[in-house]
C-alpha cells in the first residue's frame, strides 16, 4: 500500500493508526479492511468527506461491501447518486458539444486544399 495514500486516508480522519513508543505507525488487520472499505467507496465515486460520515456503516463478507444499519446512510448515498447523475449529465453535453466541434473542424480540414 502507497506511504502517501495511508498518511492521506489518516489526514482525512478515515484511518487512525496506532503509534508506536518511537512515533512509527503501527497497522492491524482491521486498518488493511478499512483501507479496502475506503477505496470500495471511493470507486463508488463517493467523496472522502461523506466516507469520514459513513464509513463505520459498512462492512465486507470478502468480496463485497455490505452497509449496516445506520441512520443518515440512504440519505447520504441518494444524495451523491443524484450528484453523479448530474455530473454524468453535464458531461454528456460537454461531449456532445466536443462531437459537434470536432465534426464541424473535420469537415474544414477536409475541405481544404
Amino acid at each position: 500500500m502507497n506511504e502517501r495514500l495511508l498518511r492521506y486516508y489518516e489526514e482525512q480522519g478515515l484511518l487512525r493508526p496506532t503509534r508506536r513508543a518511537n512515533g512509527y505507525r503501527e497497522y492491524h488487520e482491521s486498518d488493511v479492511a478499512t483501507v479496502g472499505h475506503i477505496r470500495a467507496l471511493l470507486a463508488a465515486g463517493l467523496p472522502t468527506a461523506v466516507i469520514t460520515q459513513i464509513l463505520h456503516c459498512v462492512h465486507s463478507d470478502g468480496e463485497q461491501l455490505l452497509p449496516a444499519p445506520c441512520p443518515g446512510l440512504i440519505a447520504h448515498l441518494r444524495r451523491e447518486h443524484t450528484r453523479i447523475d448530474a455530473t454524468i449529465t453535464q458531461l454528456q453535453a460537454s461531449r456532445q458539444a466536443l462531437d459537434t466541434l470536432l465534426a464541424t473542424a473535420q469537415g474544414q480540414a477536409t475541405r481544404q486544399p
